[in-house]
């Protein structure tokens, strides 16, 4: 499961944000493979926990990069725990029809189909398999 493809590439690569985002999922190994296929992100390292579990991966998409990993089960660093679908996150992307449409192929569920936004650019929800919201849209935020 360990896939460092494009490591050396993200180290010539500079990242927008100082902030990550970081989910659990309770199948990290199947959500890998939905965030690849789904949104286009690409696997830079996997590193796999115990009885098949994903300890750590980062993927990332375009200038930007998720982590990820196996939920802890309970009892075991309660602490670290967190309920599995209740994140969100926002992505920017060109072509917000086209990137719904490979979503949704890949098994996302539409929250908000595709529309133009009061503020700006058009953009859509979606729900991963496990129930995290990803948004996909034109606008791109501003500093």
């Amino acid at each position: 499961m360990s896939d460092t493809s494009g490591m050396s590439n993200m180290s010539d690569k500079a990242l927008v944000s100082d902030l990550v985002p970081t989910l659990r999922y309770n199948d990290a190994a199947a959500a890998i493979k939905f965030l690849q296929d789904a949104f286009g992100m690409t696997s830079v390292m996997v590193v796999p926990g115990d009885n098949d579990t994903v300890a750590h991966a980062e993927l990332t998409f375009g200038n930007s990069m998720i982590m990820l990993g196996t939920n802890l089960p309970e009892g075991c660093g309660d602490q670290l725990r967190w309920p599995v679908g209740g994140s969100s996150v926002y992505g920017i992307v060109d072509d917000v029809d086209a990137h719904c449409a490979r979503a949704v192929a890949a098994g996302a569920t539409v929250v908000l189909a595709p529309k133009d936004e009061d503020y700006g650019g058009r953009g859509y929800t979606v729900r991963d398999p496990e129930g995290n919201l990803w948004s996909f849209g034109s606008y791109r935020p501003r500093v």
